[in-house]
Order: C-alpha cells, then structure tokens, then sequence
C-alpha cells in the first residue's frame, strides 16, 4: 500500500531529524494528572489516515503530559451511522498502540461515552441557554439562507441574516433554535497560534428533526467530562469562536485548542472517508504493520525526519506540539 506523499510536497515538508529534548526541555511541558484530552470518532465510516493522525496527536499530547484521555463516540447522527463502525475504529485505534483511560468499552466516571446516550445533558444545557434568553426559534430553511441578498458566504457556509431573531417568520414551520451570537471571540491556538475572531452570526444548536447540533454537543460533552484540551482538524478551526461563545453562555472555562493540519490529495481535495482517504483497516490487510503506519503516520505530521517502523510510546518523550508541520500533508493514494 504506497503512503508517500506526491514529489512536490516531499520536499516542502523535509525537516531535520527529530532529536531527544535538549536539557531542560521538558520543563516547558506542565506533567499534570489534571491534564485530559479525549478522542472523539464519528463512526460513519472506518478509521482513514487523517483521523489516526489527528488520534496520534491527541495521544501524544496527553501521554507526554501524563494525563487522562477519553474515548467518546460522537454518534448524534444516527442516519449515517455505520452497524458495528465504533467497534471497528476502536479496534484500529487499539491495533495502532493508541489507548484511552475512559471510554464504552472500559466504562469511567464521566460515561456513557456515546452522545446517543448523552440526550438528557443536552436537553439541561438547551434549558440554560433559553432561560437566559440565548437562542431563539427560526423557521428559515436552508434554501431560504442563501437567497437572502444580506448573507454573505464564509468558511462555515452562508451567514445567517438574523431573519427570525424577533420571532420565526413563518411559526407554522418546524422551527429550530438558534444561538444568538452577540460577539465572536479571537483565541490562541496551540500550534496556529493568534486566531481572529472569525464569523459571529447566528447559529443552529438543535434541528428541526429534534437533533442536536455538533456545536452544542461537543461543548456539553467537553464541559461534563473536564475535557481540558480539545485536539481535532483543522476543519474545525474556524468553528472554534462558536464554540467559546457556548462555553461562556453555560457559565464554563473553555478548554484550549490544538488544530490538526488535514490531510489532502494530490488534487489539494481533503482526503476523507467519503473522499479518496485509506482506511486504516486496509492498510493492515495489506501487510503494513503499526510500528510501520505509525511511522509513517509521525512522518507527515514532522515529527521524525522519514518513515520509519516505529512504536507510539516511543515517540512521547520527543512530542511537541510546536513540531508539528502547519501546512497540509499532501497523501499519494495509489
């Protein structure tokens, strides 16, 4: 199974060899127990090579920190749930060396670790943000969004106008509830660094088909289970001040960030598990060991010069977040 990155972005991500901490080095990385990161798997499909890589981050990170990490299955959206998909991601993770300390399969404090079992935290959380006025019912289809000449487009798609903020327009529609969102903020990213505060208009934390939004979810989940750093894509980076205002609206201190760079095709396409991605499972029936996907894996993130076979615990004591390469990692998938 060829894993090389195309010719042109080799030599863009070529770095020195990685070497031991220096001196000193480690104590600029807090040991703490109080440390807890989590993995949070959709599993709408099998484990590709930019969620391990994004899993191996979070692992690293919180293993270098000897603190907690917790699994979550993030399965709100029953519709596109895979039958048997979170066993098998689960499966991938563990054949990787990645472990967690809490999780469905090894229960914890914080459980259950999968939001479809998670609805009555949700449905307390709505309560709070209506009670102190928060959202707000909105019966604009999505359709209606984009017609509206005042909606410009962003990252996170069309803007809403603010149609419905004294009342829905058409209340004889299935509404959904809205976060009115009064001011965005900029925050710090651990590997990007100064983020601006980006897009601040109003958006859907519980749909019209009685499903909570991704947004709500993960604030609720990140909040109840003392999630203090949240390591993802950077897909989700300009999503993030929607997140913070959550944060603030329930009366709870915002983890911080770490934003993983996506890894894309050689058409510069995001690789996914609807797009051209490698699921890791096939990886191991083609006959590439852990010891060699974790390598290759630490690879395009820059955290070691080249592939080489090697095992995630032997990159702990070497991790910072700070070496981690900023741009795409361009995958060659055939």
């Amino acid at each position: 199974m060829d894993l090389t990155c195309c010719a042109c972005s080799a030599r863009k991500f070529a770095r020195p060899a990685a070497a031991a901490p220096a001196r000193g080095a480690r104590e600029q990385i807090v040991v703490s127990p109080s440390y807890r990161g989590r993995l949070a798997p959709s599993p709408t499909g099998k484990l590709h090579f930019g969620s391990a890589r994004t899993a191996l981050v979070a692992w690293l990170a919180a293993r270098r920190a000897g603190g907690a990490l917790v699994l979550r299955i993030e399965d709100l959206d029953r519709l596109r749930v895979v039958p048997g998909a979170a066993q098998a991601i689960m499966n991938d993770l563990r054949w990787l060396g990645l472990d967690w300390d809490e999780g469905p399969d090894v229960g914890g404090a914080s459980g259950p670790y999968a939001q479809s079992q998670r609805s009555a935290r949700y449905d307390a959380a709505l309560a709070q943000l209506q009670a102190s006025g928060y959202v707000f019912r909105c019966s604009c289809s999505r359709g209606e969004v984009l017609a509206a000449s005042s909606a410009p487009h962003g990252e996170l798609g069309p803007r809403y106008p603010g149609t419905c903020r004294q009342g829905p327009r058409n209340p004889e529609r299935p509404c959904a509830l809205r976060f009115a969102m009064e001011r965005a903020e900029a925050f710090d990213d651990r590997l990007y660094g100064a983020q601006p505060a980006g897009e601040g208009d109003d958006f859907i934390v519980h749909r019209t088909d009685g499903l909570y939004a991704y947004q709500l979810a993960v604030v609720v989940d990140d909040i109840a289970m003392s999630i203090r750093e949240v390591v993802r894509g950077a897909d989700l980076l300009s999503s993030t001040p929607r997140q913070l205002a959550l944060y603030r609206a329930l009366g709870a201190e915002a983890p911080a960030f770490l934003h993983v760079p996506l890894v894309l095709g050689a058409d510069g396409v995001r690789l996914a598990k609807r797009h051209g991605s490698v699921a890791i499972a096939d990886y191991r029936a083609g006959g590439v060991s852990a010891p060699q996907l974790i390598g290759r894996l630490a690879a395009s993130l820059g955290l070691v010069p080249a592939p080489t076979a090697l095992r995630a615990q032997d990159l702990i004591e070497r991790f910072d977040p700070q070496s981690i390469a900023r741009e795409p990692f361009y995958l060659r998938t055939r």
